[in-house]
């Protein structure tokens, strides 16, 4: 371990924690929003959620759950591979336009 590597693990951590409470936030700030998004909207940032929170789905297909549960569980297993971080940051962006737009449906 060179000299500024403690430096540069240190500022990873601030940028996680950064990360982090943003993510937190937008989680709280989704339901105040004006207008219940679109159902495609809604599963994005089901599917961002669960990626952020627990990483690659790793239940097996849902067979009892109805066609809700297998459009939700399709849209987690689409985002497989992509880092806790990159969903977290994701989410946030999508909340943030959402709350731009007042809650419009981010596909229209």
């Amino acid at each position: 371990m060179n000299g500024w590597d403690h430096v540069s693990l240190k500022v990873k951590k601030m940028i996680e924690m950064d990360l982090k409470k943003r993510f937190e936030k937008a989680i709280k700030r989704v339901w105040r929003l004006k207008e219940k998004p679109d159902e495609l909207t809604l599963l994005k940032l089901y599917a961002l959620y669960k990626q952020a929170t627990e990483g690659d789905v790793k239940s097996p297909r849902p067979l009892s759950r109805g066609m809700v549960g297998l459009a939700k569980w399709r849209a987690w297993r689409k985002l497989r591979g992509i880092a806790i971080e990159e969903a977290m940051e994701s989410y946030c962006k999508v909340v943030d336009t959402l709350m731009k737009s007042g809650g419009k449906s981010l596909s229209s």
